[in-house]
């Protein structure tokens, strides 16, 4: 084959791109689950974004086909094999705050400006017009290229556990839904909650009548509350101990004494795959209630999270403090509280974990200390560890394209987020983002550079034609 210049085949087609693009971001595919139905099961603008999708795909001459309106693939070529793409068209509500309308897509100083347009439209719109210009230059390969898109990334990932079901696992592949280079191992992600047994409450001069903190798992909670009833002059002393401790450790809280006291401590929120970076609000006020002789369920409730989880993000105290050389450390946070004297106390964790890291075995650990409790573990949500060794075919291939295309090193890199190359046997994220930019994915004034779109549009281009011809 001749040699070919995918920069320049890139920007001979960065209007026709563009223009793609724009079109893919006006659509505000969000998840709308109230709409759910056979025809849109994720909403209408969700279907019409994958639509949009296949639309482009007949129009160019490719294989098309929807899976149940949930997901599909373009496809091209006609080897046994194929190369995978794994994009998603659905994207994270707008919020409030931007400069200009997150659905009318607008250029700034080089910049494109919607939501969307990093996570996951521009990249999916380079990967495509990639594909286009392999097909177009290089028509005999001896793999098919696939581009398989799915629509519920942002939520469940219902979409590639439906389409795997039906369609066939391509040999290897890339997401471009991260950051360049590559990201070639990611951790496992276990969310589950811990429920304790329902005790009678005895009369007693200080009850927890409730406590409650934090709204997701993985997430910091940045506020917690309590509620405490008993004797007046009990609640009245408690209420000044609670504003001299905040004083003193300088924490924002407040104390207001009524028929009950109600006592409410701030923290500081990070994304749970960090959670030393935060400081949890559960943590501050247990720290503080534990000791104070309250009523036995209460004191049990408080006692497990001051004995076992207070500033302990590893697991060491459980002894599931286990790291490797590929991911790194397990990572625990203890993201949801919930306690009333009616009910069964629960706490929600989110535990990231090493790709070398077996869960039944972190599992039967947790056990040996909540099972005498009677504390149940209810598994709410569980994706196992994925890793593709750093000398496979895949990655030492998207290796040399990277640092032919732009004079770099290709370092590996491993996360404890999830991307959607861990649907892929043999998948890593590759881009679009690169080294150094600021990672502006679900804020405000999302936006893609034209010129670092372009360049990975060209990477993408050439990663193709290698893994394929």
């Amino acid at each position: 084959m001749m040699e070919v210049n995918w920069t320049e085949e890139v920007l001979k087609r960065k209007e026709e791109l563009l223009s793609d693009l724009t079109g893919l971001l006006e659509i505000e595919s969000v998840l709308n689950e109230e709409e759910s139905n056979e025809e849109a099961p994720f909403g209408y603008k969700v279907r019409e974004a994958l639509d949009y999708m296949l639309k482009l795909g007949e129009r160019d001459g490719y294989q098309t086909k929807d899976v149940q309106h949930v997901a599909g693939h373009l496809e091209f070529g006609d080897g046994k094999e194929s190369i995978g793409i794994l994009c998603h068209v659905d994207v994270v509500p707008a919020g409030s705050g931007w400069t200009s309308p997150p659905f009318k897509p607008e250029t700034r100083e080089g910049k494109l400006f919607a939501r969307g347009a990093i996570d996951d439209k521009g990249p999916t719109i380079a990967a495509y017009w990639a594909m286009n210009i392999v097909k177009e230059l290089c028509p005999s390969l001896s793999k098919r290229v696939r581009m398989i898109i799915g629509t519920d990334e942002e939520s469940s990932w219902r979409c590639v556990d439906t389409y795997f079901k039906k369609e066939e696992m391509p040999l290897m592949g890339f997401a471009p839904d991260a950051v360049f280079p590559i990201i070639y191992a990611e951790k496992g992600i276990a969310d589950f909650e811990w429920e304790f047994p329902t005790m009678e409450t005895e009369r007693h001069d200080l009850v927890l009548q409730s406590f409650t903190a934090g709204e997701r798992l993985n997430m910091v909670p940045d506020l917690a509350n309590a509620v405490l009833v008993g004797e007046g002059k009990v609640l009245s002393k408690l209420k000044r101990e609670f504003e001299a401790h905040i004083s003193q450790k300088q924490l924002n809280g407040t104390a207001s004494l009524g028929e009950s006291l109600v006592l409410e401590l701030e923290g500081v929120s990070v994304h749970g795959s960090k959670p030393e970076q935060g400081n949890n609000a559960a943590f501050r006020l247990a720290e503080f209630l534990s000791g104070l002789g309250l009523d036995s369920s209460g004191a049990n409730y408080l006692d497990f999270i001051t004995r076992w989880l207070i500033d302990d993000f590893s697991g060491k105290k459980f002894g599931v403090d286990v790291e490797d050389d590929i991911t790194g450390a397990l990572t625990m946070n203890a993201g949801t509280f919930s306690y009333k004297t009616s009910a069964r106390g629960k706490i929600g964790i989110n535990l990231r974990y090493p790709v070398t890291c077996d869960f039944d075995e972190v599992k039967s650990t947790f056990d040996k200390v909540t099972g005498p409790e009677d504390i149940e573990m209810n598994i709410i949500d569980h994706m196992t560890p994925h890793h593709v060794p750093e000398n496979h075919e895949l990655v030492k291939k998207l290796q040399r394209v990277y640092e032919k295309q732009t004079g770099d090193v290709a370092e590996l890199l491993s996360i404890g987020g999830g991307t959607y190359a861990r649907s892929l046997d043999a998948g890593v994220a590759f881009g679009a983002l690169f080294k150094g930019k600021p990672q502006l994915a679900h804020q405000k004034d999302e936006y893609v550079e034209i010129e670092d779109l372009l360049r990975a549009a060209a990477i993408y281009a050439e990663a193709i034609y290698e893994l394929a011809k």
